[in-house]
């Protein structure tokens, strides 16, 4: 078997278009191909008048392959990927999985695969209970600081757009995506460059994985928090469940998420090493889909899937601004998790077919921003900007909301042809008042400067939402060669949460290396 880069394929393409395309390219006749797939695919949308799909094809030919490869350097061998893991312990007790996001879930699937039965420890609720939830608080402003759209099962990434797209360069992403398809997602995420699920497979796919868990000899506790770990002669020997029940174990994945903040606190105040660590701050900006569409796709709009984007700047100041987590077709979420704090996210269904495009922009923050040299200060700043934002949205829970013309330009703050996606509710307001000045003017100039790159970036009546706080960990727990937190062994800090990942591919990829680290003396090769 062979495989192709670059082959041109139209807007619309059928098998037929595929198999010209091979025939062209590799200079041969019809009879001389077997079988052929599409490996990958992406929109190439740089010309508005010419925009096309660029393909990688794999091929089986009835003729000399390798004659084929020597004469075309868009041509190899194709060597399909088989995850191979083989472990060299056997694990007697039960290790423990704290908490049950991408990077727990795939590190309990590697475990109870390869004979461990990992217990799975989650402080939010099952996904189904966790989605009541959430429905209560976007209708009746009710949050529940342990069951939300931060916390429960499925993580964080359960109310987003299912993005699977990652710059990790690990062979175990594609286990990850082929994973994603054995238990319900749909099988073009294997060929997609830019590939998503949607929240509402997502949770399906989740509560699938979960069953398999079970059904291999794992289990899982629900409303279950880690308030407290037990180290003696620097190993870990147990964890404390809700401040009254103890699990024994000697094996303990860390993959808290974000958010967990008392986790963090409990962590350093046990002698856990955690480190300060570079994020982002910002806001949401919502535009009309069809807006984004035909900016990106020309003509072409109405022919594509809701299009996407990803910008990236300089402010004068020097620090990076640029786009994040963009949800074509998607909506805004209020993604609170602590009562008298506000932060947002965004979120799509598999169709992608909301009315509004959305996408964080952010600023670039450093340590030298913090307040001070506590390893816990970055989780401050965030804590005093959501609060800022909770106060300036009518201490609600309501979003503070404000039009780009507002923004840059003063203009008149008021709801046009863009509406607010954000529930409960939302509030006009100066969201200057909720930022320092180095995020505000980060974003200002990131924005002028997107409008020079995207024309919809001009468009005054885009709504900015309040405050994008959480697009990743502002600490790292420092963990050694071995995957362990460091002079602690059998604890494995793991995924965004313990700042080693960022998105649903590289948590679960993550969760599968400390998987692999307690089943094996040895360091995984990637």
């Amino acid at each position: 078997m062979i495989k192709v880069t670059n082959l041109k394929l139209p807007v619309g393409y059928t098998g037929n278009d595929i198999k010209n395309a091979l025939i062209k390219n590799l200079k041969i006749n019809e009879q001389s191909i077997e079988s052929y797939r599409i490996h990958r695919i992406s929109i190439d949308a740089r010309k508005k008048d010419n925009v096309y799909y660029n393909a990688t094809v794999t091929a089986t030919l009835n003729v000399n392959e390798s004659k084929i490869i020597g004469k075309n350097s868009n041509v190899e061998q194709f060597k399909p990927y088989r995850y191979s893991f083989n472990p060299t312990k056997e694990i007697k007790e039960r290790p423990v999985v704290v908490g049950s996001g991408p990077a727990g879930l795939f590190a309990a699937l590697t475990l109870v695969r390869f004979g461990a039965k990992p217990i799975v420890l989650e402080r939010g609720k099952d996904v189904d209970k966790r989605s009541e939830d959430v429905e209560l608080f976007f209708k009746y402003a009710l949050l529940n600081t342990s069951s939300n759209i931060q916390f429960g099962e499925g993580g964080a990434g359960t109310f987003s757009d299912g993005k699977l797209n990652t710059g990790t360069n690990d062979s175990r992403a594609t286990h990850v995506l082929r994973t994603f398809v054995e238990f319900g997602a749909q099988e073009d995420i294997l060929i997609n460059a830019k590939p998503h699920i949607g929240t509402d497979v997502l949770k399906n796919v989740i509560k699938n994985i979960r069953k398999e868990i079970i059904a291999l000899g794992g289990s899982f506790m629900f409303e279950s928090a880690v308030t407290d770990i037990n180290i003696k002669d620097g190993k870990i020997k147990s964890v404390t469940v809700n401040r009254d029940s103890v699990i024994e174990t000697e094996h303990v994945v860390l993959a808290i998420g974000h958010s967990a903040r008392d986790t963090f606190e409990m962590l350093l105040n046990k002698g856990v090493v955690l480190q300060q660590k570079p994020f982002s701050i910002g806001v949401r900006i919502e535009h009309k889909a069809k807006d984004v569409n035909k900016c990106q796709y020309g003509s072409f709009a109405s022919k594509l899937p809701t299009a996407d984007y990803k910008l990236n700047a300089k402010a004068t100041s020097g620090r990076g601004v640029y786009t994040f987590c963009m949800c074509p077709g998607g909506v805004v979420v209020n993604a609170s998790s602590e009562e008298g704090l506000l932060c947002t996210n965004g979120m799509s269904y598999s169709r992608r077919n909301g009315e509004n495009s959305n996408s964080a922009v952010l600023v670039s923050v450093y340590p030298e921003d913090f307040s001070s040299s506590s390893p816990l200060a970055g989780i401050e700043l965030q804590r005093s900007i959501e609060k800022n934002a909770f106060e300036n949205g009518g201490k609600n829970y309501n979003a503070p909301i404000e039009t780009v013309g507002s923004f840059l330009k003063g203009a008149d703050n008021k709801v046009c042809s863009v509406k607010p996606s954000i529930k409960p509710g939302y509030n006009l307001t100066k969201i200057e008042k909720i930022f320092p000045e180095f995020i505000n003017s980060g974003l200002k100039d990131g924005l002028s400067a997107f409008a020079r790159k995207m024309s919809v970036f001009n468009a005054e009546d885009a709504i900015l939402s309040a405050a994008e706080t959480r697009s990743s960990s502002p600490v790292r727990i420092v963990r050694d060669e071995n995957l362990e937190a460091i002079n602690i062994k059998g604890l494995y800090p793991c995924g965004e949460g313990a700042g080693y990942a960022g998105g649903i591919v590289s948590a679960a990829v993550d969760g599968i290396k400390c998987a692999e680290m307690i089943m094996t003396k040895k360091s995984p090769e990637n």
